[in-house]
Order: C-alpha cells, then structure tokens, then sequence
C-alpha cells in the first residue's frame, strides 16, 4: 500500500523510505487512521523531523492524496480553489446552495472536512436504537425534519455494525420510496453529512455509502447501482462519471502471501527453547496491483476521450498507489508502443512482454483504422500479449451498436475481450479479469 509515496515525497525535499510505510501500516492495523485528518497527522509524526518541513510535507500530502498541487508563491487557498478535488468537494457536498459564501470561507470548510479525525467525534450512537426508534415509511416533509442541520461538524457518529447489510439495504429501498427532496445533516433519509446509514459526507460506521466522495471512510458498501448513484454508468467515460468509474477500477486489486521472517516469534520460542533459534515464517498479506496502460492517441476520433482517460487512471494512481504504466500507440500496435505521449519514444514490444504476466493490461482505443493497417505484425502482437498476460481488456469508446461497422473492430473484438469505455464496462471488464485470477 502506498508504495509510491516515499518517491513522491522526496520531490518535496522529505526523507521518506519503506520504515514511514511500515510504521504508517502498522497504525492502520491498530485502527488509528480512519479518515483523511487521521492520515495527515499520522503520516506527519513519521516523517517531519524539524518543524521547517511541516511546509513542503503539508505541500506532499495534497498533491499525493487529494491531487492539490501548491506553486512556488502560491497560497495555500489559491492552490485548493483551482482544484479539481475542491470543485467535486464543493459539488457534492452543498451543490449550489449558499453561493453567498466567500471563496476562502470554502476553504475553511473544505480544510476543516480534510483534517476531520475520527477523534472529533465526541459522542458515539447506538445505530441498532436509532435503528428501532427510525420507520422506513415516514414521509417526506422537509418542514418537519428539525433533526436535520445542513452543514454541521461531525461531532456525532453512528454505529451501524450490528445491523446485516440485508437489512440495511431492505430500509435504504423503503426510504427511497418515500423520499422526494434533498437531506442534509439527519438520521433518517438518504443524505449528505450527517448520521443516516445511507448517503455520503457524514458519520455513520458500516453504513452505505451512496454517491459523493465519502466522509470518515467508514461504509461497509459502495452503491453503484444506478437507481442511487446519480451518474449515468452507460455514459462514455466523462467528468460526471470518473469517479463511478474509479470504484470499478478498485476492484482489480489482488491479495498476495510474501513469506518473511517473523523475527519477535523466532526469538520467543528461541528462549523458550533454552536458546535454540529456529526460523519462524510468516505469511504476509498485501494489495498488489500493476497495469499497463495502452492508449490510442494518434487518431482524431480519439482526442475526446484522452483527457478523461488519463484523468482516471492518474486518479487510480493516486488514491490507490500501485504500479501504472502508461504507453502510447496511433491505430494499431505493431511491434513497438510508445513512452511519451508525442510518441517520440519508442519502446520495443519484448520489453512489454518482458513484464511480470499478473499485470492487468487495458488498451483504449476506437480500434478503427483502414484494413491494411491491421497487418500480421500487429495481429501477432496483440496474440502475444492476450497469452502472456492473461488478463487483458481493450476498452472501447465508441457506442456499441458501430463496432460492427468497422472491420478492424470485429478483428480486433475477436483478439481481445472488448467493452465499452463506460464506468459499467470498466466494471464488466474488472469482473471478467478477477475470474481469472
């Protein structure tokens, strides 16, 4: 986890290596990071040795965790507010309610959420009473909802672990059925910031996250369904739905056993032994995730969709730190992919196929292109790489019902599984990959 993070923190002049990960693991393990804020504070005693680089740390941690690059001379607000994190902050949280605010009273806003700790919260609930005391068939009359307070600190949480998914997602159908308008700040309806266990921004352990970017990072369940989640999962990968397709992309983590030696064990049973040392091996579990990222950018049809592509996968990198490589291609792939974006730099296919085989490998492309380019060389190529990596998916950005169309997409299709580049294709993509495993 995190594996590129001591890279991205020593551009910002910090003395960061593996022992800050594993001390940083190790926190997580005994429940001590549970939100952003618990993350930055966390991170920071490991890291900051003198109190001078508690500015570039704070400048390392937004641009690798939240995508906030600060310029040299730039203020902190100025940095926050041409953000794209801030703008989906923004949007999800208050939509466009209180455009009144000043710019930097947002920032204060958004920074107070950022820095929020699961040690603000000063009252824990019994989700299982609130539970009982709630009815799923109340109807919805904002008027009479005097629960509700838009926009207040998460000083509560709820606790909803003794209650089955089953029956969370029983009630979340019943209220959905009832509910009519916006909540913010409650306990009962599908909302933002508060302690209802469904909807997103707020404080409500093992509930259901539905939408938004998450609050305490607390929910037992993602909803990607289409009936709550409000993006359109059929729609051609866009801004509106980067983040659906994200949670997709999340799936493609792998578990892998490292075998180590565990050095407390081999000593405790040394003495117990009256000093014999014998090895004590122990299996460690970690996430492990690398893709290939071979991408179309050569032809006019395909400029539409790079920026969103790119988007979503420098997204992937971020928030989830694992190993993405992107190269580059125009039509088709010959025997050589490209490393920079101009395609000046070529890279020979060997070298690909020289990678470990568990790579997940998507090619973005329309796979339109004249019959003639789709020579032998290339049809080899993509034989190569559909047997040496197992798991690979070319998505596709045109609609479905044009694939048929173009004879190179029927080739093409037939080489390699080929979905739409849509957040319910990535996900059609990620599931067939795992059943490979």
């Amino acid at each position: 986890m995190f594996t590129t993070l001591p890279e991205a923190f020593r551009k910002f002049d910090l003395a960061v290596d593996v022992r800050a990960l594993l001390l940083l693991q190790r926190a997580m393990d005994k429940g001590l990071v549970r939100t952003i804020g618990d993350l930055f504070n966390v991170l920071r005693t490991f890291i900051i040795k003198d109190p001078e680089h508690m500015g570039p740390y704070t400048k390392a941690f937004y641009a690798y965790f939240l995508d906030i690059n600060i310029r040299p001379n730039d203020r902190l607000n100025d940095a926050i507010l041409r953000s794209q994190t801030f703008e989906q902050w923004k949007e999800t949280s208050f939509g466009r309610m209180e455009d009144d605010i000043t710019p930097d009273e947002w920032v204060n806003r958004f920074l107070d959420q950022v820095h929020l700790t699961h040690y603000d919260i000063k009252e824990v609930l019994d989700g299982r009473k609130l539970w009982d005391k709630d009815n799923g068939n109340l109807e919805d009359n904002p008027e009479a909802n005097n629960d509700e307070t838009p926009n207040r600190p998460l000083d509560q949480m709820a606790d909803y672990s003794d209650l089955t998914l089953e029956e969370l997602m029983q009630r979340m159908e019943e209220v959905k059925g009832h509910q009519q308008s916006e909540h913010s700040g409650g306990s009962h309806w599908i909302g933002t910031g508060g302690i209802s266990p469904y909807g997103h921004g707020g404080a409500a352990k093992d509930g259901i996250r539905v939408g938004g970017s998450g609050g305490g990072k607390m929910a037992r369940k993602v909803l990607g369904d289409s009936n709550f989640f409000p993006v359109d999962l059929d729609a051609i990968l866009n801004d509106n739905n980067i983040d659906a397709a994200l949670a997709s992309l999340k799936g493609i983590v792998e578990e892998t056993a490292q075998e180590t030696l565990d050095v407390k064990e081999t000593i405790d049973k040394g003495l117990e032994r009256g000093g014999l040392f014998i090895p004590e091996i122990k299996n460690d579990t970690i996430d492990k995730l690398q893709v290939l990222l071979i991408i179309d950018n050569g032809g006019y049809s395909m400029h539409p969709y790079i920026k969103s592509v790119q988007t979503l996968f420098r997204k992937m990198k971020t928030r989830f730190a694992h190993d993405l490589e992107t190269y580059y291609f125009h039509n088709t792939v010959y025997r050589q992919v490209f490393s920079d974006s101009q395609r000046r730099k070529p890279l020979p296919i060997e070298r690909i196929l020289s990678k470990d085989p568990n790579y997940h490998v998507f090619f973005i492309g329309d796979a339109a292109m004249a019959p003639y380019e789709l020579d032998r060389a290339s049809l080899n190529t993509y034989s190569e790489i559909k047997e040496h990596f197992k798991k690979v998916a070319w998505l596709n950005p045109e609609p479905v019902r044009y694939w048929n169309g173009t004879l190179s997409t029927q080739i093409i299709k037939e080489l390699l599984p080929m979905y739409p580049l849509t957040p319910k294709g990535i996900e059609q993509a990620v599931l067939e990959m795992n059943r490979k495993k």
